[in-house]
């Protein structure tokens, strides 16, 4: 197995454009001290810098590939010009964007395209952090910090619940949910827990760092790019009942070998 990353796809080569497109959006709106803050209707925040840069994703998007598909947190969705819309790129401009107005340095772009219904390409570009973390399907999962070279992910070979590290992204989430008390059960049943919040903990797992992330209240543009990241790294994701579709509002990712035990934990916590 090489530990060198294999040339891109044309896709992946795209995506990887749109990411330094962002980050030069992105990045110094960071902490600008005129950044512009909305509230949606749904009570989050949206930024000058969202609007920015998915508006600039999206043009260029519709400019090189016109016969896909679009989602993005923003404007919503574009089914492209293809036939079926077998093919969608996915975007979060700025994942984290409460971090991102508190001058938290834990924000992303999220970029994903997936195709028939499965994402198989996946960027995620945190730029306050000055790292990168990318995949396809088939190409392995691969991360860099600024200066360095890049490095093939590979998850943790933690077999046990009582040696594993838990990132739970908020108590807040599990209580809206419904799952409060199967949160606090696996929290008894892990070795740690944190909530490292957003991107960074899929991230934090791909690397090996971390063994099981799970969140609520997700959509797909939350999830895409996460998702081939983590299988490539040789990691399971799903939702929280171990479903294989991960657009169900909930998110399961596991080094793999904890993957049924959490499951089967959480299922018989909420009984």
């Amino acid at each position: 197995m090489t530990d060198q990353p294999p040339a891109p796809s044309p896709d992946l080569a795209f995506a990887l454009e749109l990411a330094d497109l962002a980050d030069g959006i992105s990045l110094p709106r960071f902490r600008a001290t005129d950044l512009r803050v909305e509230t949606k209707p749904d009570r989050t925040h949206v930024t000058d810098a969202d609007l920015a840069v998915e508006r600039a994703l999206r043009g260029r998007i519709e400019a090189e590939r016109p016969g896909d598909g679009f989602f993005g947190e923003e404007s919503g969705r574009s089914d492209g010009g293809g036939e079926g819309g077998s093919r969608r790129w996915i975007l979060d401009p700025i994942d984290g964007t409460a971090n991102f107005l508190r001058g938290v340095p834990n924000w992303a772009t999220l970029i994903a395209l997936e195709v028939d219904g499965v994402p198989t390409v996946g960027v995620v570009s945190m730029p306050a952090f000055g790292a990168r973390w990318w995949a396809e399907l088939g190409g392995g999962a691969w991360g860099r910090a600024k200066g360095e070279d890049p490095r093939r992910l590979r998850v943790s070979g933690v077999g046990e619940l009582a040696d594993a590290s838990l990132s739970f992204q908020s108590i807040d989430q599990w209580r809206r949910a419904g799952y409060l008390a199967p949160l606090l059960d696996l929290q008894d049943r892990v070795w740690r827990d944190r909530a490292y919040g957003d991107s960074w903990s899929y991230m934090l797992l791909a690397e090996g760092l971390v063994d099981i992330v799970a969140e609520f209240d997700v959509k797909a543009y939350d999830l895409a790019a996460h998702v081939p990241i983590v299988r490539e790294a040789g990691g399971r994701f799903t939702d929280i009942t171990g479903g294989e579709s991960a657009w169900n509002g909930s998110a399961l990712a596991t080094n793999g070998r904890l993957h049924d035990a959490v499951v089967a934990a959480v299922a018989e916590a909420s009984r």
